[in-house]
C-alpha cells in the first residue's frame, strides 16, 4: 500500500495546497538588476509582451504575443504566453495575486468563492490547446525538444493554477500539478541549463519543508522534495539565472522571507520589482502591508 493511501482525501489535498498555490504567481514579476541580476526582458515581441504583462498592461501584452505568433506560427511559446496573459489578467481582476495570502496558509485555505469570466476562460483554454498541439508537433520531430517540453510544463501548470485558484477544484489541480512536474523533469533532462524549469523543484522543496517532520517523512516516499535548503538554493538559482520565471522565484523568496519573519528582506525584493515595473500596482499593495 502507498504510504499515504490510507490518509483521508481532504487531508491529502491539504498537503498539496501549498505546493499547488505557489505555482500561480508564475510570471507576474520580472528579472531585475541588483542582487538578483538576470537578463532584462526586451528586444523582441515575445520578451516585450512579458514586460507589458508584468506591468499589468494585458492588452498590450496580447498584441505583442499575437505578433510573435504571426511571425513564428510553429513556436508554442507564442500561444502559451498569450494564455498566461489571459490567466493573469483574470487573477488581477479577481484580486487573487497576494503575497500575504501565500505566506499565510490558513488565509489561503479560507479564501472566498470567485466569479470567473466565461469569455476569458474560453480564450485561455483555446490558447493552451493551441500551445499544447504545437508542442506535441515539435516533440514528434524531436522528443528531447527542451522548449516544447517547457511549454508542456507551463500548459499543465496554468491549468492547475486555474483549477485551484479560480474553480477551487483541488483534485483537478493536483492532477495537473503532477503532469507539470513530470514535464518539468523531462525539460531539465533535455537541457539542464533551462533554469526556469528548476523553479518547480525549488517551490516544492521549500514549501513542503514547512510541514511537520512525520509528514515530511511520508512525503519522501512519494518522491516529493522536502528540503528547505535545497528549495531555497533552487529558488535563488532561478532568480539569478532564469529568464521568464526568474520573477516568480523572486516573489517566492519574498514569500519565504515573510514566512520566516524577515519582513524587511521581503520588502527589499518588492521594492526592486517596483522600480523595474512601476505600473504594477501589485507591488504597491504588498509593500503597504509590510511594516
Amino acid at each position: 500500500m502507498h504510504p499515504l493511501s490510507s490518509r483521508p482525501i481532504p487531508e491529502l489535498l491539504s498537503l498539496h495546497r501549498i505546493r499547488l498555490a505557489c505555482s500561480l504567481l508564475l510570471v507576474l514579476a520580472a528579472g531585475t538588476r541588483g542582487t538578483f541580476a538576470t537578463a532584462l526582458l526586451t528586444g523582441n515581441p515575445l520578451d516585450d509582451g512579458y514586460r507589458d504583462m508584468y506591468n499589468l498592461r494585458f492588452l498590450d501584452a496580447h498584441i505583442k504575443f499575437q505578433d510573435w505568433m504571426k511571425a513564428h506560427p510553429e513556436d508554442p511559446m507564442g500561444p502559451v504566453s498569450d494564455a498566461a496573459a489571459w490567466l493573469f489578467s483574470e487573477f488581477e481582476r479577481l484580486h487573487i495575486i497576494d503575497v500575504q495570502l501565500f505566506a499565510n496558509q490558513s488565509k489561503f485555505d479560507s479564501r472566498h468563492a470567485l466569479s470567473p469570466d466565461p469569455n476569458v476562460r474560453k480564450a485561455f483554454e483555446d490558447r493552451l490547446n493551441q500551445a499544447s498541439n504545437l508542442a506535441d508537433a515539435a516533440l514528434k520531430k524531436n522528443a528531447k525538444d527542451a522548449r516544447a517540453l517547457y511549454v508542456k510544463t507551463l500548459v499543465s501548470g496554468m491549468r492547475s493554477d486555474y483549477a485551484l485558484m479560480i474553480d477551487k477544484k483541488d483534485l483537478n489541480a493536483l492532477s495537473y500539478s503532477k503532469e507539470a512536474s513530470a514535464w518539468s523533469k523531462q525539460a531539465l533532462a533535455a537541457d539542464p541549463h533551462m533554469y526556469d524549469a528548476y523553479l518547480a523543484s525549488g517551490v516544492e522543496n521549500y514549501m513542503l519543508s514547512l510541514k511537520w517532520a512525520p509528514l515530511r517523512w511520508l512525503l519522501n516516499f512519494t518522491g516529493a522534495g522536502t528540503s528547505r535548503e535545497e528549495g531555497l538554493r533552487l529558488l535563488k538559482l532561478t532568480a539569478t539565472q532564469g529568464y521568464y520565471l526568474a520573477p516568480f522565484a523572486r516573489m517566492m523568496l519574498a514569500v519565504a522571507a515573510l514566512r520566516e519573519n524577515r519582513p524587511q528582506e521581503a520588502r527589499a525584493i518588492l521594492i526592486e520589482l517596483k522600480k523595474e515595473f512601476p505600473m504594477n500596482a501589485l507591488y504597491d499593495r504588498e509593500l503597504a502591508l509590510i511594516h
